[in-house]
């Protein structure tokens, strides 16, 4: 066996892998972070979108699952924070403490460092504050959504989930750069194909990139390659329970079209309702997906055809059943349940009932595909690693969403972090 090359080796670069890489060179810890994407000198349009979202090569459709719900997943520097909302919300909270995890001092270091706080109205489009006057008329209980986003630097243009060109928002690529200032080596355009064990023990990964196949030696090992990546790599390490229980945060959009206004000018997600979610599993959230080619997508040709300058819209989000499976191919199996059914009827009716009540005219309401961004539950803590995210493996850990006991149905990114935070605490001894 080779002497290991770096002390710790991290795969992937996103909420999980930037934050540890950040935390464990801040104590001079020699780190290598390896990531199948690259950093993206252009975000922001759907063309650009097309380098780095898990696509068709030839169709640019999403990934899908069997039963045909759109998986939308990134392969960049940064992992999915590039192209998430920018929601800083905690999650999970009392899940992860029946676990004997507390997290109230790393969600506290992250809020700072993160610059989480609420969107200012100045931001919000006429559409946005029309929904909010609408839902409050309802009875509903609209507020700002916490956000990792600069006011002072957004330009509201709406296209967060393409990525923001303007630099806003904060994304794991800010901690992925300063781990890289304090020595950490970063390997772009490589994927991990298994873990490499001696003895029983994690010592390496196996790797292919442009240059060939190769291995890189290392005496902690730390997978943080997403719900979907880091199940595939355990599975074939021999981790064969990794995979299932796979839940996305499922949701729906559900549009309509005004007379005269619409919400081209407003962050994605600024504004949330959040009374429902403990007691029936879903939330709203105001959204609009400016890409006509997006629309496309999610809704056919109606979509592409739907007028953006007068278009309002609502996300409903659900707590999906972890019912889903990945394997170790690649593919992905997840259904829309009849309890998931329920509740993002629950949350589009909703919806409906708010858009029409803001001006959207009832015969133009239309509602989205399916689709989850939330990946996760496919290494979960109490089933695939323990309380300190460590695999049955010795010296092998996750941190990623796939480590998430179920469904939270709310944003994940800072919950991620928080655990990133606390784990390179952990392997430092603190």
């Amino acid at each position: 066996m080779s002497n290991p090359s770096y002390q710790y080796l991290i795969v992937g670069s996103g909420a999980g892998g930037a934050t540890i890489a950040r935390e464990l060179a801040k104590r001079g810890q020699s780190v290598v972070v390896i990531e199948k994407g690259q950093i993206e000198a252009s975000v922001g349009t759907f063309l650009n979108a097309l380098r780095y979202f898990d696509a068709n090569k030839i169709t640019r459709v999403p990934k899908k699952s069997k039963q045909g719900v759109i998986i939308w997943r990134t392969f960049m520097a940064g992992g999915t924070t590039m192209v998430a909302a920018g929601n800083g919300v905690r999650c999970l909270e009392r899940e992860l403490a029946g676990y004997g995890i507390s997290l109230e001092e790393e969600f506290i270091e992250a809020e700072r460092e993160m610059g989480i706080a609420p969107l200012p109205d100045l931001l919000l489009s006429l559409g946005g504050r029309r929904i909010r006057e609408a839902a409050q008329a309802l009875g509903h209980q609209m507020e700002a959504m916490p956000k990792f986003i600069d006011p002072a630097i957004c330009k509201a243009c709406g296209h967060c989930s393409l990525g923001c060109s303007k630099n806003a928002k904060w994304t794991a690529l800010n901690y992925l750069l300063e781990a890289q200032q304090l020595g950490v080596t970063l390997m772009f355009n490589t994927t991990v194909q298994r873990v490499i064990l001696h003895n029983g023990k994690a010592t390496g990964v196996a790797v292919k990139s442009p240059g060939g196949e190769t291995e890189i030696h290392a005496a902690i090992i730390i997978l943080a390659a997403g719900g979907i990546g880091t199940p595939i790599i355990l599975q074939k390490t021999g981790i064969t329970e990794a995979g299932s229980n796979l839940f996305v945060d499922l949701l729906v959009n559900t549009y309509g079209v005004t007379d005269d206004f619409g919400m081209l000018n407003e962050p994605q997600m600024a504004l949330v309702d959040l009374e429902h979610h403990a007691t029936q599993g879903f939330l709203l959230s105001t959204y609009v997906n400016h890409s006509r080619e997006v629309r496309l997508i999610e809704l056919g040709l109606e979509g592409y055809a739907l007028p953006a300058n007068r278009l309002i819209g609502l996300m409903t989000k659900i707590a999906d059943e972890a019912s889903g499976q990945v394997f170790a191919n690649g593919s992905i199996s997840k259904a829309v349940s009849v309890a998931d059914h329920e509740k993002l009827r629950a949350g589009t009716m909703m919806a409906r009932e708010i858009l029409i009540h803001a001006g959207a005219r009832p015969e133009s309401i239309r509602y989205s595909l399916p689709q989850g961004a939330h990946v996760g539950g496919t290494a979960a803590i109490g089933r695939i690693v323990n309380s300190d995210l460590r695999t049955d493996i010795p010296n092998l850990y996750v941190c990623d969403a796939s480590v998430l006991p179920r469904s939270p149905g709310l944003p994940p990114i800072l919950t991620i972090v928080a655990l990133g935070k606390r784990l390179a605490h952990h392997l430092m001894g603190r």
